[in-house]
């Protein structure tokens, strides 16, 4: 098992990776990733049970599906860190035929990605699938996914959540990145959506909240809680609450990096803002 401090230094290093990729390119979506490196360093280095070997049958093993798909820097980060593909391969990130586009593509054969995604409201319907896809194999193993708050406007998520309660997919876990910020404005501002915790609840769903949704602990103990919670006949969403730009001072809670990159003293400060504790490739 990994210690706190572990996966804490990780994350740094994943914040890391994130501000080199896209400002290298000078494209990408900043913002949402770092938001989320904590989730994601905990995910794979703690939560999930992922077999040495990636194949795309899955298995005997628990799956994770991208459904906002814009957030592919930490995604990318994060496989590369845990061994999926070596590390220097960030360098490709964003750079035409290579494995690494702004959006995960499945066609290049990139170990960790299942799905291209990038065309939001997606991911849910493919979570979903795979979760009963594992039933009828009588594979025990959990489905998790992750979705933008403000995806969550795109209608076919409610036809999927409406589905996932009435057919009793108990074995997913759709975690909701609730960081109130999306590419316009805010969520408030550009579509309100009112209690998602209400919405998800009235469609039948359990619903855990990580109103630390930045803190490894927090999360630790939230996913336990969920997971702890399959089996029991409901699917369940846990509501992330997050900071957009975590970690990075002048990037934090707008949603003005949702998808811009830091110009070269931008990227000097947020590197001096989380030191280096893996190594850069």
């Amino acid at each position: 098992m990994a210690t706190t401090q572990q996966l804490e230094n990780i994350t740094t290093q994943v914040r890391r990776d994130i501000l080199r990729m896209v400002h290298k390119v000078n494209s990408g979506h900043p913002g949402g990733s770092l938001g989320c490196a904590e989730f994601f360093v905990t995910l794979y280095n703690e939560i999930m049970d992922r077999k040495d070997d990636f194949d795309m049958d899955g298995i005997g093993e628990d799956l994770f599906f991208l459904s906002n798909g814009h957030i592919s820097p930490v995604y990318y980060s994060v496989l590369a860190r845990a061994g999926y593909f070596p590390v220097e391969e960030l360098n490709t990130f964003r750079i035409i035929n290579t494995r690494l586009q702004g959006h995960p593509t499945t066609h290049e054969g990139l170990p960790g990605v299942r799905i291209a995604s990038g065309s939001l409201g997606q991911g849910m319907s493919v979570a979903l699938g795979a979760a009963q896809a594992k039933k009828l194999n009588g594979c025990n193993h959990i489905v998790y996914s992750l979705h933008g708050d403000g995806e969550l406007q795109e209608g076919q998520n409610w036809e999927a959540i409406m589905y996932a309660a009435g057919n009793k997919v108990d074995n997913i876990i759709a975690t909701v990145d609730l960081n109130g910020q999306q590419i316009d404005g805010s969520t408030d501002t550009v579509l309100p959506m009112g209690s998602v915790k209400g919405k998800f609840e009235a469609f039948g769903w359990t619903v855990i909240e990580i109103e630390e949704g930045n803190n490894v602990d927090a999360i630790l103990k939230g996913m336990a809680e969920a997971k702890a919670l399959t089996g029991k006949g409901k699917p369940i969403c846990v509501l992330l609450k997050t900071v957009m730009g975590n970690g990075v001072d002048f990037m934090m809670h707008t949603h003005a990096w949702h998808g811009k990159a830091p110009n070269d003293e931008q990227l000097a400060i947020g590197l001096a803002q989380n030191t280096e504790t893996l190594g850069d490739y």
